[in-house]
C-alpha cells in the first residue's frame, strides 16, 4: 500500500495492516478513508512530534520489510517499549475515532450493521 498525498506510505502501510487485523470486516474503501484521516493528522502535529511519528514510522516500516511487516507489527502493538508502543496507540485511537464517528453503527470487527 503506497502513502497518498497526504499519508505517508511509512504511516498508510502500518495503519492498514493494524486496521486489516483489528477489523477486518472493514470495507477497504473504508479503510482507505480511514488511512487517509490518519494521515491528514499526522500531517498537522506539531513539528517535532510529526518528525518522531515519522521517524518511529519509517523505523518500524525498515524493520518490518526485514523481519516480515505482520510479525514487526505484532511486535510493537504487545511490548510496552517506551515511544515504540505509542505509535501503534495513536495510528488505533486516531483510526477508530475516525470509524465510530463517521460510520456508528459499525461493529466491533469493523462490519456494517447494529451491533448487538
Amino acid at each position: 500500500m503506497s502513502g497518498t498525498v497526504s499519508t505517508p506510505s511509512t504511516v498508510a502501510r502500518f495503519a492498514d495492516g493494524l486496521l486489516t487485523n483489528e477489523l477486518p470486516l472493514l470495507s477497504d474503501d473504508r479503510r482507505r478513508e480511514v488511512i487517509d484521516f490518519i494521515g491528514r493528522r499526522v500531517q498537522v502535529l506539531p513539528s517535532l512530534t510529526r518528525f518522531g511519528v515519522l521517524m518511529i514510522g519509517r523505523f518500524v516500516d525498515v524493520t518490518g520489510m526485514i523481519v516480515g511487516h505482520a510479525t514487526m507489527r505484532r511486535f510493537v502493538t504487545k511490548l510496552p517499549i517506551p515511544l515504540l508502543a505509542e505509535y501503534p496507540r495513536l495510528v488505533r485511537s486516531l483510526g477508530f475515532a475516525y470509524v465510530w464517528e463517521t460510520w456508528p453503527d459499525t461493529t466491533v470487527d469493523g462490519g456494517t450493521g447494529v451491533a448487538p
